[in-house]
């Protein structure tokens, strides 16, 4: 769908660990200062299809490489088509959107365990998910990935393993190298916070 309203879609993506929560507040805060409309928002939604998805990756209700992948495309057309809070109707109304992981995560993980060309026609071909203004990628080793996982102490995922981390990242560079240039841009997130974000307002500022 063409992106003909004010408001941007603007979606960060990351293996786990990256720092998008962060940056995602910071640049929200950063937005809001220029007078800007910002919603946050992220997937797995809190819509009944992300509950689905949330009991599946964390172990709870284990679905197949297949019913994830599509889950998450129920999850995001439910996310986008939502009358009132969804993305086409915040969009509209002028909002910016900042989103903590879109498509690209779901080509990345999913298309890395099952047809990677199903997984893509079933995102990018269907009419009601919006394609974002710019994808962010924080870009991080699997090694300080789980090195900062670990620091949170908190139950592991079904993807937050070393090995899995080196392949879903190594995944990642693979998808985006197949859209537009101009509408994704990788930061090493390795840096500290502070230097991250003023990367992330170099490259958004044009955009805006």
């Amino acid at each position: 769908m063409k992106n003909e309203t004010t408001g941007k879609l603007i979606v960060f993506e990351g293996i786990d660990g990256a720092g998008k929560t962060t940056q995602i507040r910071l640049l929200q805060d950063y937005l809001v200062k220029k007078g800007r409309k910002v919603v946050c928002t992220a997937e797995p939604t809190e819509l009944p299809f992300g509950k689905q998805l949330r009991r599946a990756l964390s172990g709870e209700d284990p679905k197949t490489p297949c019913e994830l992948a599509a889950l998450f495309t129920l999850d995001r057309i439910s996310h986008n088509m939502q009358p009132e809070t969804g993305i086409h109707a915040l969009l509209e109304n002028g909002n910016d959107i900042i989103c903590d992981r879109y498509f690209y995560s779901t080509l990345a993980y999913q298309g890395s365990e099952t047809d990677a060309d199903w997984v893509r026609g079933m995102n990018l071909n269907c009419p009601e998910i919006r394609h974002p203004n710019l994808c962010i990628f924080l870009d991080l080793s699997p090694e300080e990935s789980m090195a900062r996982i670990n620091s949170r102490h908190e139950a592991h995922e079904i993807y937050e393993t070393p090995e899995r981390l080196a392949l879903i990242r190594a995944k990642f560079h693979s998808v985006l190298q197949t859209f537009d240039p101009r509408t994704i841009r990788i930061v090493d997130a390795s840096g500290t916070i502070e230097e991250v974000h003023t990367e992330i307002c170099k490259i958004i500022d044009p955009i805006l």
